[in-house]
């Protein structure tokens, strides 16, 4: 788990939110095309997790599986990049990704609360982690 942000890392941060943004158009354009991640999406078989990546409330099947590594993989190459770039450790980008695109979600869709396990959008802003930006 990512240490606390100390008030140097808050600036780091909100500095690594606003390059997020970019990130999290082409990421979800990019998932978005596929149907089948549509579908578990809205379903709550597939939700946004804190650490920037997509997670599982539910047991998936293989095929569910496959897609959902295979989409982690390509945001943690893009973590990396952009992480380094930054001046950040890819950690630290995933989780203010993950602060992001947990805004992001629409309602009904499934994403993991603070306390570490999984919610449901309503339409009321969703819990985040204090330590986003």
């Amino acid at each position: 788990m990512i240490a606390a942000f100390n008030s140097s890392n808050r600036s780091l941060a909100v500095g690594l939110a606003a390059a997020a943004l970019a990130l999290g158009v082409a990421g979800s354009a990019m998932a978005q095309r596929d149907p089948a991640y549509a579908a578990a999406r809205s379903a709550g078989q597939v939700g946004e997790k804190t650490d920037g990546y997509l997670g599982f409330p539910s047991s998936p099947d293989s095929s569910l599986r496959a897609l959902v590594e295979d989409l982690n993989i390509k945001r943690r190459a893009v973590y990396s990049e952009k992480a380094q770039a930054a001046g950040a450790t890819v950690e630290e980008y995933a989780f203010t990704s993950g602060c992001r695109l947990i805004a992001q979600t629409a309602p009904g869709e499934k994403y993991e609360g603070p306390s570490g396990g999984w919610l449901t959008r309503s339409s009321a802003p969703p819990q985040r982690d204090a330590r986003c930006p």
